[in-house]
């Protein structure tokens, strides 16, 4: 009963009370970590951050970093996406495509990035053509892998009766396994955002003149701690506010999906 009374409590407040406490308890995190001795050179206080992150601005490096990122990410993971939809429906569908491409897909998922992008460099050569590659594959490991488990999961019996109504191969993709497998697709490509953001530093170690990562790892190396960490949280802040765009992308197209109240 106790139990009741508190969740009953906590749901009537609301989602945007809860994230300004969760702010709060975060900038409170932050300070704490700025005045400890053994943590106050890697994380500065809120206003040093700003100030390293205006003087990048003045330095005329952060919008050039900005757009070259983004430049690199959304190719890579459009690259990605394009290419694994096809992959993963085809893998799904036809037991030879699964059995050749299945364990390659399986074993390059545990290769680091950052183990491969020097091959790639010697290649495609440096520049932005190395970048969007490293992504693209990031991505299309991630994406192919979870629209795979979609379509794999479809309910067997929506196919069988499909074609004992008559329908071919082409009317089943479209009728069934599309509506069916929706929320999977979507789902991977939440992650695959993600993903494209957390292979950007590997990415941009691929001889970039710019980038959020490879300012990143620039910064590192001259100690320059108060701009970094403004660079870590913008990259964060792109994260973000692309799974909120997508969330409200799969309520539009999954709206008739019913989902658990917590």
């Amino acid at each position: 009963m106790e139990t009741k009374k508190k969740k009953s409590l906590a749901s009537r407040i609301p989602a945007r009370v809860w994230l300004l406490i969760s702010f709060a308890v975060a900038m409170g995190v932050w300070y704490l970590l700025s005045i400890i001795p053994q943590t106050s050179r890697g994380f500065p206080n809120v206003v040093v951050t700003i100030e390293g992150l205006i003087t990048m601005i003045q330095r005329g490096a952060f919008w050039q970093d900005l757009s070259s990122s983004l430049i690199s990410v959304f190719g890579g993971y459009a690259l990605g996406f394009v290419i694994a939809l096809p992959v993963a429906i085809l893998m799904a569908w036809y037991l030879p495509v699964r059995n050749i491409l299945n364990p390659w897909i399986q074993f390059i998922r545990n290769i680091p990035p950052l183990a491969y992008v020097p091959l790639i460099v010697i290649v495609s050569g440096v520049g932005r053509r190395p970048q969007i590659i490293v992504i693209t594959i990031a991505c299309f490991l991630t994406m192919c892998v979870t629209i795979y488990q979609g379509v794999v999961n479809v309910d067997e019996t929506l196919i069988k009766a499909a074609r004992v109504l008559g329908a071919k191969d082409r009317d089943i993709f479209v009728r069934v396994i599309a509506p069916a497998t929706l929320p999977f697709i979507l789902t991977a490509v939440r992650l695959g955002a993600s993903v494209a953001l957390t292979t950007l530093i590997a990415a941009e170690s691929t001889g970039a003149e710019a980038g959020l990562g490879m300012r990143i790892r620039a910064l590192a190396s001259l100690y320059e701690s108060a701009p970094m960490l403004a660079y870590v949280i913008v990259i964060g802040i792109i994260g973000i506010t692309l799974d909120n765009i997508i969330k409200l992308l799969e309520r539009k197209l999954t709206g008739w999906q019913e989902k658990r109240e917590i």
